[in-house]
């Protein structure tokens, strides 16, 4: 079968045969409103030693609903901006709500779901200076504190499966540019990989995907998002042309909205219900 490019723009619903579902143009009202009489997931804050930071650093853990130690999960890493840290998504974007809904929906595969800190530094906080180079430096730092601390730290504490089949990253805004950079840059540790609102320290395309039959050989999926009205789509619209035309196969959803949580959250669901499905 001919492998293609997938793209969601606007308000109008395209069938996506080669993941054996419809995709919906937008997250339906209420999918990030607290349900009652649902199971729910549980979120707790965990410790690890940072090699490559020199320090201890914290993350959040999203487990979903009837989790058990008995079971093996895959896992998502779940990236924030440039002015957040590891609670900026549950601030703002209420991943645990969007999951729980889903799961009772019966829409989501079972998996955890961790929300690091991408700021690699000793001081990690979001405070002073957000633009400081030490501090968006420490945003690219975060690739070897996430693949040498971090997900051995997730795979020695949790039940979780290990190979890259299994093994998801998407970000918002700075994390955005991290999850593609990293995913992409790391085909041997990613098949999931999903930017949402890609911020300027996203790659050049021909450096995020210097080999494109590489890539084609090794993503179960490639996400790219922005709102129609968000200053850094232009971004996104360049690795998109680029994918293009190398015939990357990838889904670029252009939704309505600018750079915020609305069109972020709104990802988050579109994004998370093709995680760890069957592929054609």
């Amino acid at each position: 079968m001919k492998k293609i490019v997938f793209m969601l723009v606007g308000t109008t619903i395209f069938h996506i045969c080669a993941y054996g579902q419809v995709a919906e143009k937008r997250a339906p009202r209420g999918f990030d409103k607290v349900r009652a009489n649902i199971f729910r997931g549980n979120i707790d804050t965990v410790s690890y030693t940072s090699e490559t930071v020199g320090t201890t650093r914290k993350a959040l853990v999203y487990t979903p609903p009837l989790f058990s130690e008995n079971k093996n999960y895959p896992v998502l890493y779940l990236l924030h901006g440039i002015g957040g840290d590891e609670t900026e998504w549950l601030r703002g974007g209420s991943p645990q709500v969007i999951f729980d809904n889903l799961y009772a929906d019966g829409k989501l595969a079972p998996m955890i779901v961790v929300m690091p800190n991408g700021r690699a530094m000793e001081d990690d906080r979001a405070t002073g200076d957000i633009m400081a180079r030490e501090k968006v430096v420490a945003f690219a730092t975060f690739e070897r504190d996430l693949l040498d601390d971090l997900i051995p730290f997730i795979e020695k504490q949790y039940p979780v499966k290990s190979s890259r089949e299994y093994r998801a990253i998407a970000g918002l805004s700075m994390g955005g540019g991290q999850a593609l950079n990293f995913g992409l840059g790391n085909l041997d540790e990613f098949a999931w990989v999903g930017g949402f609102s890609a911020a300027p320290n996203t790659k050049d395309p021909h450096t995020l995907v210097p080999d494109p039959g590489l890539a084609k050989e090794k993503l179960k999926l490639l996400w790219i998002s922005c709102g129609d009205q968000d200053e850094l789509l232009r971004f996104s619209q360049q690795t998109h042309e680029y994918l293009l035309d190398h015939e990357v196969p990838h889904i670029y959803y252009i939704e309505p909205g600018g750079h915020n949580f609305k069109v972020w959250k709104n990802d988050l669901y579109m994004f998370s219900r093709l995680l760890f499905k069957p592929v054609d």
